[in-house]
């Protein structure tokens, strides 16, 4: 008798705890997030981790989400688009996770879009090629502005401010390079230009001298560029200096993360960027931009901007809907208006698109200083 009583208590025990166990899993929320935690973009990775921290600090503080504390699921990408299905997949697997944060790669957006349309469930989203909320996928939001604006933004400035008539279009030859040199070009035949150069490249190359002396020999006298990845751009600004070229040049968001001014130092001293995330623009990317620097003891960028909007997003949107059901978490990103974020305004649109306008800014001596910012209604 004594041993069945002994018996019978124990399994009292076991179950207690694992009902307490059960109770503490389901007292946390998750959301689930890829990133290069290894390969090229891996000190981009760190700062959008980063990023999706500071906020979920934040979040936590404030309550959390459903009144409870939300928990960040990280798997590494790779910085490939194998690697993106595979950390994907994983992390979808796991049936508590209602709601995705995933990369700032296009190639990689696009890459995995079947799979998020299978899993059902909302994914924010960096990749700034335009199609990648226009091809019937209603998973994806984006907080970042597309490539139509960037390229309009360019184009603008160059020719309406600067002058500039004979453009060269440098341009990774992927998704996001590819995206944003339709944009320049569609935004140039507008106004009656036709480019003296459009150059593709292969990422990950290293040695842009063929592309410089290209540049060189074509008379432009501006040069637009969509570089995916930073150690590219480093090597290619300086390849572009020894050879002497040093015409006005507007670059996409990558011209100004802080691992390319590392990388390019004074190379790139001069030159323009169209910028999504920007510390003078607005109060809001101000306030970010102090509390990340402060956290990490470093400067923040796009890479960490897009990741903190885009957690904070995310657990507004789940309060609002006041569930878990991915539609109406959808429903309620849909909704968002007027959101001031690290990255701007946001105003989603049917499409999943929060943002609709971009910064100039300039690389003065190595720092940072915004120009204007340049927002469009349709």
């Amino acid at each position: 008798m004594r041993k069945w009583m002994v018996l019978l208590l124990l399994g009292f025990v076991a179950a207690v705890t694992v009902g307490a166990l059960s109770l503490q899993a389901a007292d946390t929320i998750k959301i689930g997030m890829t990133a290069p935690i290894t390969g090229p973009a891996a000190e981009s990775g760190r700062n959008q981790t980063q990023g999706a921290k500071l906020a979920l600090d934040e979040v936590n503080k404030a309550g959390g989400v459903l009144g409870k504390k939300v928990e960040l699921v990280i798997e590494d990408d790779q910085t490939t688009n194998p690697g993106i299905i595979m950390a994907f997949s994983k992390l979808a697997g796991d049936k508590d996770i209602p709601a995705f944060i995933s990369s700032i790669r296009s190639t990689q957006v696009n890459a995995m879009s079947p799979d998020v349309m299978k899993v059902g469930k909302p994914v924010m989203i960096g990749g700034t090629d335009p199609t990648l909320t226009h091809m019937g996928n209603p998973w994806y939001f984006r907080t970042r502005p597309n490539d139509s604006y960037s390229s309009r933004v360019m184009v603008d400035y160059g020719v309406n401010t600067l002058g500039k008539k004979k453009w060269a279009i440098i341009y990774s030859t992927d998704a996001f390079g590819t995206g944003g040199k339709d944009g320049v070009v569609a935004a140039l035949k507008t106004i009656g230009i036709t480019p003296v150069l459009v150059q593709g490249y292969t990422n990950n190359s290293q040695d842009f001298t063929p592309v410089a002396l290209a540049i060189k020999r074509s008379g432009a006298d501006v040069m637009a560029s969509y570089i995916t990845f930073e150690p590219d751009l480093g090597i290619f600004a300086k390849q572009l200096r020894q050879l002497g070229v040093n015409i006005p040049w507007i670059g996409s968001a990558t011209n100004m993360s802080t691992t390319a001014l590392r990388l390019a130092g004074s190379t790139m001293y001069g030159t323009f960027t169209v910028a999504d995330f920007t510390r003078e623009s607005c109060p809001a990317s101000k306030a970010y931009a102090d509390k990340y620097d402060a956290a990490y003891k470093l400067k923040a960028d796009h890479f960490s901007a897009w990741a903190y909007d885009a957690m904070h997003i995310l657990a507004l949107a789940i309060n609002n809907a006041k569930s878990l059901d991915p539609q109406k978490i959808r429903q309620a990103l849909v909704a968002i208006k007027n959101y001031q974020g690290a990255e701007g305004t946001y105003n989603f649109d049917k499409n999943g698109d929060g943002l609709h306008g971009y910064n100039v800014v300039k690389n003065v001596n190595g720092q940072i200083v915004f120009v204007k910012h340049i927002e469009f209604t349709e």
